[in-house]
């Protein structure tokens, strides 16, 4: 008899984890920024429920059977859920609305019965994401050899963002970035990104044609602002070297003309002119000549033989 009650006890442990395994199953809820989302109770003996009450972090709302053909009834136990929360009949299904970052979390409904089990617990796991807009596709490492395009692309959203998965059509390849090689006889390709995280996906495209000028007008362009670049700097050398030799050349001249002035001048004081010494010289015997002349007679002949003399 001991015996049999042994084999009893180990059948109900053996039951007993997956009773509870069901009804302590976490059901993962996602929702979106700013919408609704839906936690499904799914009760299906509605007339048998009592009470549902609602937890999170905190107590969030105590909901009870309405009237006949009523919705149930929701008393709201948090403020941070005000005006927020419903409930659907007749499965009791509780709605939160204008989702908030903050509301994701896990969430346990204790459900309340008339009858057996009396009470049953479901578990959920919300999650928020936003929705996802339009991702933006770049290209770097542009190169082109013998008419290949070698790109490489990176696809992105303007908000970094949890669980955002990538993929490139037609090719097939996962992940944001995505490396090709473009020939001219696939032109007419299309590549499109998508991104997607769990509650929305979005997606831009690029053409294989337009890639391929891209990278071509790049090239162009690099090439003539190293041109510009170059002339530009020849000029400058040129500029530069035409205003060296300019003050050069106005230094050495102006140094010339000083030693010249210089040179005027020292010989203006140092030097007399011949006419000047033979004007004084007159000048001088004409007044020896006055000065005698009231003492003792000159004789003309007196000047004739010294006039040749001055002016040799």
């Amino acid at each position: 008899m001991a015996q049999h009650h042994l084999w009893i006890l180990l059948l109900c442990l053996q039951t007993w984890p997956e009773a509870a395994g069901k009804d302590s199953e976490i059901i993962t809820v996602n929702g979106i920024l700013g919408e609704s989302v839906t936690f499904p109770v799914n009760i299906q003996e509605p007339q048998q429920v009592t009470n549902i009450a609602w937890t999170s972090k905190t107590s969030v709302a105590y909901v009870t059977p309405g009237d006949s053909e009523m919705a149930p009834i929701v008393a709201v136990t948090h403020r941070n859920y005000y005006e927020r929360i419903h409930a659907l009949g007749p499965k009791y299904d509780l709605v939160i609305s204008d989702l908030r970052m903050e509301d994701a979390g896990d969430y346990k409904a204790d459900i309340n019965t008339q009858a057996e089990p009396y009470t049953t617990t479901k578990r959920y796991n919300l999650q928020v994401y936003r929705r996802l807009g339009k991702p933006k596709i770049t290209q770097s490492l542009m190169a082109s050899v013998n008419s290949t395009c070698n790109v490489t692309l990176t696809c992105s959203v303007e908000k970094e963002e949890k669980n955002v998965t990538y993929n490139w059509s037609p090719l097939g390849e996962e992940g944001n970035v995505l490396q090709i090689f473009q020939t001219p006889e696939e032109q007419e390709l299309t590549y499109t990104c998508t991104a997607q995280n769990p509650v929305s996906n979005n997606s831009d495209s690029i053409s294989a044609r337009q890639l391929c000028a891209d990278i071509a007008m790049g090239l162009r362009i690099r090439h003539t602002g190293l041109l510009s670049v170059l002339a530009m700097f020849f000029l400058l050398v040129v500029i530069l070297s035409s205003v060296f030799l300019f003050r050069l050349f106005k230094r050495r001249q102006d140094a010339a003309s000083k030693k010249t002035i210089y040179t005027y001048v020292m010989a203006s004081r140092n030097t007399q002119p011949a006419e000047s010494r033979i004007y004084d010289e007159i000048l001088q015997s004409k007044k020896a000549a006055t000065a005698k002349s009231s003492e003792v007679p000159i004789r003309k002949y007196h000047v004739r033989e010294m006039m040749p003399r001055i002016f040799l």
